[in-house]
């Protein structure tokens, strides 16, 4: 038996729909899978009406997506559901590597306090997609299951859909179509646009078991295991008692055999080394593949997550990506869609989001090639490496076994204002924000639950009164732009200004984060990348970077 009970969400018949000539819907989301969902509730937080279409009507079959890193768990908290998931998910940041029995590499992903989130949780997909629909019905999304596209016909300034139904077909327009349909990609097939890269000639077993056990909630990988001789093993912890393991199996093996219980269970019993009861939940296999979209914005259809780019599962990189892909895309989507902006800043999405698909494609392939070496001297340079690295700590930095899911530095992205300070640190233009420990008022908080789902400007000083009249009053006049810019004060002690936000910096964490002890402005887009930064307040200058940062000015 089971450790979920998986929901059967109620089909509505189309009738409303269907009256007359084809509907016309200002955004429509076609896959309600963990982005497909994000992208419907971050839409009806900044105010959107959206329509959700799914051929399925539960959640998804097995654990599938499990590792949520940091990045992500932000972007959730923004969404609204960041607190249920991690009280219910596995929260880690240690990670192990072994050579056969002995540790060769750890690596721990944050290092260093004074972070609200954790480096990963672990929790089972159909947990995350279970929270975002009740949250996405909680604010409204009008979300169809038994829904499928079946035709995509793109016009001038919108979209029309065939969807078939179980009351059977009809056609319904969209000014904007956000394609989040999975890997195989109706849409994209029937728009007939191309993914290119590379399949991996490997198969992995996912097993999904269910048992009582004291391994520590952390990431553990396997070379050459004595359970599993030759080939390598991951471990990880979920909700439930339920624990992930890969088994590599190599491409000559039959994927429908290796499913069978009679086959996974003495992989089980051999790497457990006891008699100790288990339950299989879940078992698939898969092969993996690092491919992408050449450009994922055409025309009005855009595309996100598994849809756009594909990636081996090592690193956690496909669900992460995919969030941090509707991220980006929402709000240049909500200001193109109540006209505060062109739809060139729509074609930044595909660029900014690209480039990030290749900085995935790049780290995946290696940890692929790494883990698979499917050469002489790969597997040389592979097992040497793994040899020196029992002994020698340089050679720990070369163990490839999963550079997990980081966010990615937008660093050329034509929406940053480059500096024209010299800045220390890592949060430069382009670079998701940093968190650190804050106070409001008596009460503790984090820096990044003050800023996202809209423009801020970040104004550090040693004291309130280093901030004269002038700079107040420039300040409070951001909030009325046609894009508002909502200033939040950092200083040490906090304190109080009428009309702005102020917050105390109460271990020197943000500043010393930012290289901003005697002071600085950094602008933030609604996603919580940096724009542009300064040493001292300029008021031209933020309208000047706000301006580019909404291609509402040409980049020269």
């Amino acid at each position: 038996m089971g450790t979920y009970v998986y929901p059967q969400y109620p089909y509505r018949a189309p009738a409303d729909l269907q009256a007359g000539a084809p509907q016309r819907r200002p955004l429509i989301v076609v896959g309600a899978g963990p982005v497909g969902l994000s992208a419907a509730v971050d839409a009806r937080l900044k105010g959107l009406p959206v329509l959700v279409f799914d051929e399925d009507e539960t959640v998804s079959v097995g654990s599938r997506a499990v590792c949520y890193a940091k990045r992500t768990l932000e972007i959730l908290d923004r969404l609204g559901v960041g607190d249920p998931l991690c009280a219910r998910g596995v929260s880690w940041n240690v990670g192990r590597t072994f050579l056969r029995e002995e540790e060769v590499y750890r690596f721990d992903l944050v290092p260093e306090p004074g972070h609200k989130r954790p480096g990963m949780i672990n929790l089972q997909q159909y947990y995350l997609e279970e929270t975002l629909i009740a949250r996405a019905l909680e604010l409204g999304v009008d979300l169809r299951w038994k829904y499928r596209v079946v035709g995509v016909q793109p016009q001038e300034e919108h979209v029309r859909l065939t969807v078939e139904t179980p009351d059977g077909p009809f056609e319904i327009d969209a000014d904007w179509l956000i394609a989040a349909d999975g890997a195989r990609s109706p849409i994209r097939r029937m728009l007939g646009l191309d993914i290119e890269g590379k399949v991996f000639q490997d198969r992995f077993l996912i097993a999904d078991v269910v048992m009582q056990a004291d391994f520590p909630a952390e990431r553990w990988f396997w070379f050459d295991p004595p359970f599993h001789p030759g080939q390598s093993v991951l471990l990880h912890k979920q909700a439930d008692h339920v624990w992930r393991i890969d088994f590599q199996l190599g491409w000559q093996a039959d994927p429908e055999e290796e499913k069978k219980p009679e086959r996974v269970i003495p992989r089980i019993r051999a790497m457990l080394g006891d008699a100790r009861p288990f339950e299989l939940e879940w078992v698939s296999v898969y092969t993996f593949q690092c491919r992408r979209m050449k450009e994922f914005r055409h025309g009005h259809v855009l595309f996100v997550g598994d849809a756009a780019h594909q990636v081996s599962p090592f690193g956690a990189r496909g669900a992460n990506s995919g969030i941090q892909d509707v991220d980006d895309l929402m709000w240049k989507l909500q200001l193109v869609i109540e006209g505060r902006a062109p739809q060139a800043l729509l074609d930044s999405y595909s660029a900014d989001r690209a480039f990030a698909a290749d900085e995935n494609i790049l780290n995946s392939t290696r940890s692929t090639d790494f883990i698979t070496p499917k050469s002489h001297v790969s597997r040389v340079f592979r097992d040497a490496t793994l040899a020196l690295a029992r002994h020698h700590p340089f050679a720990r930095r070369l163990v490839n076994s999963g550079r997990l899911s980081v966010p990615s530095f937008l660093t050329a992205s034509a929406l940053n204002t480059p500096d024209t300070d010299a800045f220390a640190g890592d949060v430069v233009p382009g670079a998701p924000m940093d968190d650190a420990p804050i106070g409001i008022g008596a009460e503790p908080g984090w820096l990044l639950d003050q800023v996202g789902n809209r423009f801020a400007l970040l104004v550090f000083a040693p004291r309130l009164e280093d901030l004269d009249a002038a700079t107040m009053a420039a300040l409070r006049r951001l909030r009325l732009g046609a894009i508002a810019v909502e200033p939040l004060i950092l200083t040490p002690e906090g304190g109080a200004v009428e009309g702005l936000r102020v917050v105390a910096d109460i271990e020197g964490l943000a500043a010393r984060r930012y290289d901003a002890e005697a002071g600085a402005v950094y602008l933030v887009r609604p996603d919580q990348h940096v724009a542009a930064r300064w040493r001292v307040f300029d008021a031209a200058a933020v309208q000047r970077a706000l301006a580019r940062a909404t291609a509402a000015t040409p980049v020269l």
